[in-house]
């Protein structure tokens, strides 16, 4: 399945992206240590301390799938990591006893007959290897280089067991779009929420990074500019230490867990950037908080505990960029403003879990939530009061969909665009204009159950979306005749400008 779609803006990919550096000892080791505790492998037992190893023999798989990377690079042993008896690299080369090779007296006999033993000179005269080697470097470049005009759209999927990041390739968008995977990246939980972010957290102007949320309660950060990377640039928050202690009637077990400082203690459902202050990320959490970090330092500057249940998502204000939404599954939405901090927010309250909101990139007093229930809301903030009894109501209430409205996106150059997608495999497109909302045009893409779907700033009118199915699709959408009748206009305004 894919659960989470994030743009690159065009232009801020690495032309020739960078091959990771072999990870040192030191790394290795805490690669090992992080997942063997994230796993609660370590088990203390006051029956019997052999559990320990019994217990830490059942994670290869675990410890293979996150360190599957470092592994191909032939610097880590399974076996050291997970105390099994798999083989080990150097076992194989000893094996094969090269150091003797030259000494062998059995040595294969390469000094055939034949026309497939001919003899030339150089390998400039040999008509089966003439620049080979030259077209083959020059084909690998080529697909490595991203183009400016290229489009870049990451996935956070899971497929058999295996949860990693896709960074996908869009050559010529506008036109007959040829769309391939890049690179892709392995991470050690199931991927719930991403957010892309250009903090240079690795110093310079800019960077190229993706934040994920997860199962776990750490937020990953991936520089997206580095090919077969094995560790993220930076970890916000997460366990420090886990274990399991078994009591002496070797029947219940015990899990005793510490988390890094300000960290989350459950799932992180929803992830969003700040574009106005570029080292903020804010999270929402199945632990029912919302914490604003700042990733140049890696810490948790702000904990915000105005929720009674699951957070699952979170938006920060376009044009006024300390201003925070939030969204839970106790039923409710939540401003708040971060310059004055000491202010409880202000509350709407709606008719189901929330599943997605937006505010809107037209209009700073707007935003949308969709919800369990198959429902689209649409709120204005100057009704807000500090009063938290009064019944604040909706500018409208769309049933948009038969099933949960898993995601939504505002067309950032089309005013009142809005593209909801659904578990009823259904990808709707809305006029919302005069708070009026009407259906311009419906798709099954066969992606499944859309859990994720994004329009993209700079093809305004390509949307991918994401779900079920493992599948990423894209719609032009400028193909519809409805939204080509209805807003074609502001097709013709991107060209220009462009």
């Amino acid at each position: 399945m894919i659960a989470a779609i994030s743009w690159v803006p065009k232009g801020a990919s690495k032309a020739v992206p960078s091959a990771a550096d072999p990870p040192s000892k030191e790394e290795i080791e805490e690669i090992k240590k992080s997942v063997l505790v994230e796993k609660g492998v370590g088990v203390e037992s006051e029956e019997d301390e052999e559990d320990m190893n019994v217990d830490a023999s059942k994670q290869p798989a675990d410890v293979e799938q996150a360190l599957g990377a470092a592994n191909a690079l032939g610097k880590l042993s399974i076996k050291k990591a997970c105390g099994s008896e798999l083989p080990d690299i150097t076992d194989g080369l000893d094996e094969l006893n090269m150091d003797d090779y030259d000494d062998e007296d059995d040595a294969v006999d390469i000094f055939g007959s034949g026309i497939a033993d001919t003899f030339y000179p150089s390998n400039e005269l040999d008509p089966y290897i003439k620049d080979k080697d030259d077209d083959d470097d020059s084909e690998e470049l080529e697909d490595i280089i991203i183009k400016a005009e290229d489009a870049v759209v990451v996935c956070a999927r899971n497929e058999d067991d295996m949860s990693h990041l896709e960074v996908w390739i869009i050559e010529d968008p506008d036109g007959d779009s040829n769309m391939y995977v890049h690179h892709d990246i392995l991470i050690p939980a199931f991927p719930l929420c991403t957010a892309w972010l250009d903090c240079p957290i690795k110093g310079g102007e800019k960077g190229n990074f993706i934040a994920v949320g997860s199962m776990e309660p750490a937020i990953e950060i991936w520089d997206l500019d580095i090919m077969d990377e094995v560790q993220p640039s930076l970890i916000l928050g997460g366990i420090a230490e886990q274990k399991k202690k078994k009591k002496k009637n070797g029947k219940k077990v015990e899990k005793s867990i510490k988390y890094k400082e300000d960290s989350h203690t459950d799932a992180v459902l929803g992830l969003a950037w700040n574009k106005g202050y570029r080292n903020i990320l804010a999270s929402a959490s199945a632990d029912k908080l919302v914490k604003i970090w700042d990733v140049a330092t890696g810490k948790c500057k702000i904990t915000m505990e105005h929720h009674t249940d699951k957070v699952q998502a979170v938006a920060w204000n376009h044009h006024e960029h300390q201003v925070l939404l939030s969204g839970s599954f106790d039923h409710s939405v939540v401003m708040r403003d971060g310059r004055v901090p000491s202010h409880s927010g202000f509350k709407w309250s709606v008719g189901a879990d929330v599943e997605s909101l937006a505010w809107d990139p037209h209009d700073q007093h707007s935003f949308v939530v969709s919800l369990e229930n198959g429902t689209v809301v649409g709120f204005d903030i100057r009704t807000a009061t500090s009063n938290s009894t009064a019944e604040l109501k909706p500018n409208f209430t769309l049933h948009a969909h038969d099933k949960a409205v898993c995601s939504i996106s505002y067309n950032p150059v089309v005013p009142h665009l809005l593209a909801t997608g659904s578990q009823d495999k259904m990808v709707k497109l809305w006029d919302l204009s005069n708070n009026q909302p009407s259906c311009i045009a419906s798709q099954n893409r066969k992606a499944g159950a859309v859990f994720s779907l994004s329009f993209s700033a700079d093809c305004p009118f390509l949307l991918a979306l994401g779900g079920s199915k493992g599948n990423l699709e894209l719609w032009d959408t400028l193909t519809d005749a409805g939204i080509s009748r209805r807003f074609g206009k502001y097709a013709a305004q991107v060209s220009a400008a462009s």
